[in-house]
């Protein structure tokens, strides 16, 4: 299993601008799945300085990325784009294993995890 997710160029450019901001330009972008949220399960994105022996590691736009095996298969074939508006901007993941979002946009579920759902 190589790349688990694909950044776009606009999530790169964004993600290199905040491990410069937050000092952190040798760290991991660790890209993970967490249960909660009211679908079941949500995202989590972070720097980490030391991936674990368990990571699937590869590297985008120039960016070290780490995911955990768990995580890897629910977020196969994830698109994770950075999208500006007049409103402000943010982060978008495009999961297309998932089979239920809610309206947040940061919990979901898929058809072999259905994670511990919340209240909103």
């Amino acid at each position: 299993m190589s790349e688990v997710v694909i950044l776009t160029e606009s999530a790169a450019f964004q993600i290199k601008e905040m491990m410069k901001h937050n000092e952190e330009e040798d760290s991991f972008l660790r890209v993970a799945v967490k249960g909660g949220g009211c679908s079941g399960l949500s995202y989590g994105l972070g720097f980490e300085k030391e991936p674990t022996e368990t990571d699937v590691k590869f590297e985008q736009h120039g960016i070290p990325i780490v995911v955990d095996k768990e995580s890897a298969a629910i977020l196969k074939g994830t698109i994770i784009d950075f999208k500006q508006s007049m409103m402000g901007g943010g982060f978008t993941i495009e999961n297309p294993n998932a089979i239920a979002t809610c309206g947040c946009g940061s919990s979901f579920r898929t058809a072999t995890h259905s994670g511990t759902p919340e209240e909103c």
